[in-house]
């Protein structure tokens, strides 16, 4: 079933139904263990230890949607789905049980009932990623970090992030293998900071390709090496992009905006290293 179809179908469930409750949750993890946000046979997801947790406690099967994918190792500090069942619970007990059965590596950190309409992933305006590059070698922070050995140009990277913020094609910063009909996204925000000893690299967008932050952080790097002139960038293929693509180690799912929501403040590290 393609996702307008399931949309347009839980529209129709909710004019029959429109009395099950819903809830919001803000959820955050290291997806260092687990094969992506998205449930899959045989395979350990955040998605699918959410559901198992949720269905521990409520007793019977439920819904839950979340705002965007997130790959094999990617993190999250403000991931977001929507949860609907049809037993009333109390928001403070749901969240609290939840917590219990899950693994020490997911957590829901808010929870908040919502009108039946509300959907995670088409109500979302913008996403936000952040990937963070460190400077040294390190013991604690490896799998919050992909470490650059050699001596990056942070200006020549920041001038290449400007390049990305607007409307563009990224067909050939993404793995085509699940995309929709069209790859056009439009950038709202693309920047790189310096912060002790790491590079902070932070995109908005409405929506992401699969793979499209990773292959462009990869592509920042290769110009920060001074491997890739800015005059080069159009002439760039989808086979050198995708050699270069950053590891999911260092890549968080930084935030979701929904109508209304304040955008994210300065960036600032998912963790800090010394």
């Amino acid at each position: 079933m393609s996702a307008d179809l399931a949309y347009n179908v839980e529209l129709q469930i909710e004019r029959f139904h429109p009395s099950m409750p819903k809830w919001k949750l803000v959820i955050e993890y290291e997806g260092t263990r687990y094969r992506g946000w998205q449930e899959q046979a045989n395979a350990r997801t955040v998605q699918g230890e959410l559901r198992k947790a949720a269905e521990g406690f409520i007793g019977r099967s439920i819904e839950i949607v979340g705002a965007g994918r997130t790959d094999a190792g990617v993190h999250a500090l403000h991931q977001v789905a929507h949860l609907r069942s049809s037993l009333p619970i109390r928001t403070d007990l749901l969240r609290q049980q939840i917590n219990d059965r899950l693994p020490s590596d997911i957590c829901v950190r808010e929870a908040l009932e919502v009108p039946a309409r509300f959907h995670a992933r088409h109500h979302a305006e913008e996403r936000f990623y952040l990937y963070q590059i460190s400077t040294r070698r390190t013991a604690f922070g490896k799998h919050f970090v992909w470490w650059i050995k050699d001596r990056l140009n942070i200006q020549w990277m920041q001038e290449a992030a400007k390049t990305f913020v607007g409307r563009h094609d990224f067909a050939v910063y993404s793995d085509k293998r699940e995309e929709p009909a069209s790859t056009l996204v439009e950038v709202t925000e693309c920047e790189l900071c310096s912060f002790g000893h790491l590079l902070l690299f932070r995109i908005g967008a409405s929506h992401f390709l699969w793979k499209m932050v990773r292959r462009i952080v990869g592509v920042l790097v290769e110009s920060g090496r001074g491997n890739i002139a800015l005059r080069n960038f159009d002439k760039l293929t989808s086979a050198e992009i995708a050699r270069w693509t950053a590891p999911p180690s260092g890549l968080f799912l930084e935030y979701v905006r929904y109508p209304g929501d304040a955008p994210p403040g300065p960036p600032a590290p998912a963790v800090m290293l010394r």
